[in-house]
This record gives C-alpha cells, structure tokens and sequence, in this order.
C-alpha cells in the first residue's frame, strides 16, 4: 500500500520504496559575511543546513552582519558558493 505507484528496488534483501526528493521554492539562511558576489562564510552552527538549504532552493535569501567586496573572503573559509544565492540582507 505504501508504494503503490512508487517506484521500488530490491536491494540489500528488502525491497525499497524511492521517494522524490523535495525542493523548496525559498530559503532563508543566515551566514556571518557575504561577498559581493553571494560567497557566504557562516559562524559556529549555521554552517549545518544553510548551505544545503541555499543548494535545495529555487531562490536563496541571505541574512549577513557583513558585506565585504568581492575577492576580500578567503577561498577556505567560503562554505556556500555565490552560485546559489540571490539575494543578500544586511542587517546590524
């Protein structure tokens, strides 16, 4: 009953019901600092989920401290490339 009209697979000696995966229309993350071009740097916890949610989303808005210019973030430090984010906040 679960899997009806689902595609499943036997795998691993059970058989396995595929899910879709869902997609958000919007995410809403907060990161420490931004670039000018969306790179994120993100402080303590909110590096857990902000970037697969920024990932997951048709549109990404980033809540920041700061925004620096562009090329002032270093590359090791950037968790969250400007790719999946559309619109930066600043807020004190």
């Amino acid at each position: 009953m679960l899997a009806e009209g689902k595609h499943t697979r036997f795998l691993d000696g059970k058989w396995q019901v595929f899910e879709t995966p869902i997609h958000a229309d919007v995410a809403l993350i907060k990161a420490l600092k931004a670039d000018g071009k969306g790179n994120l740097v993100y402080r303590k916890t909110a590096r857990n989920f902000g970037p697969i949610m920024a990932a997951a989303a048709k549109h990404t808005i980033v809540q920041v401290s700061e925004i620096v210019p562009t090329g002032a973030l270093d590359p090791e430090n950037v968790v969250t490339p400007g790719i999946y984010v559309n619109s930066i906040v600043k807020v004190a």
